[in-house]
């Protein structure tokens, strides 16, 4: 990360690329470090940050496809990956979100996508939303107060973006319910209609 840190702006965009395909740190911790030296340049930092961790995904999206489990089990226990995989198959869009709050390193997420067969498109737009906030909120808080929110930084920055993260989840599982409940109303509605339809129809033929 040190080595990183000396090309400053390009330096974050590599490091946030790969931090979705398989370096271990987050670059979160290099956007600290860099915004907090130049705190003029944190909104240009966010940004050059949050285009390399998109730019990354995909790539871990791929190597989660071709051997991604073999990769995981390298950094994680079995029990935990098999724990990891079914909460992702049932909750992927809420791991992709929090995920993308979390100093957790985020390859974790874009390689379990590909293991799942996750759809590449959803995982990309989950990732944009939470990745954006995520390098947005630390590059508005150096922006406004200067070097003055790394102090804020390392004791609140987590758990609010958690969160964040959780809150986040829970809207999006809402209107996801509502959607649902909608649209098997919906469903019904037209069966109802046709039933009223044919009722009327037949009292039109009797009364011919």
């Amino acid at each position: 990360m040190e080595f990183l840190q000396n090309f400053g702006a390009t330096g974050l965009f590599i490091h946030a690329m790969i931090d979705a395909i398989i370096f271990p740190i987050p670059a979160f911790f290099l956007q600290l470090s860099l915004s907090a030296v130049q705190p003029e340049s944190a909104l240009w930092l966010a940004t050059v940050g949050f285009a390399g961790s998109l730019l990354g995904t995909p790539i871990g999206y791929g190597i989660g496809k071709v051997s991604g489990k073999h990769v995981l089990g390298g950094v994680m226990k079995k029990k935990w990956l098999d724990s990891a995989s079914d909460l992702f198959a049932r909750r992927g869009e809420a791991a992709i979100l929090i995920g993308s709050f979390t100093p957790i390193p985020f390859k974790i997420f874009t390689i379990l996508s590909g293991c799942m067969n996750y759809p590449l498109w959803k995982l990309l737009s989950y990732a944009a939303i939470g990745r954006a906030v995520k390098f947005y909120v630390v590059g508005f808080l150096f922006y406004i107060y200067g070097r003055a929110a790394e102090n804020m930084l390392n004791q609140v920055l987590t758990i609010t973006l958690v969160g964040v993260g959780i809150a986040i989840a829970a809207i999006w599982f809402l209107i996801r319910k509502l959607y649902e409940r909608r649209k098997i109303r919906d469903e019904h509605q037209p069966i109802e209609k046709t039933g009223d339809g044919g009722g009327k129809q037949d009292a039109v033929d009797k009364a011919n």
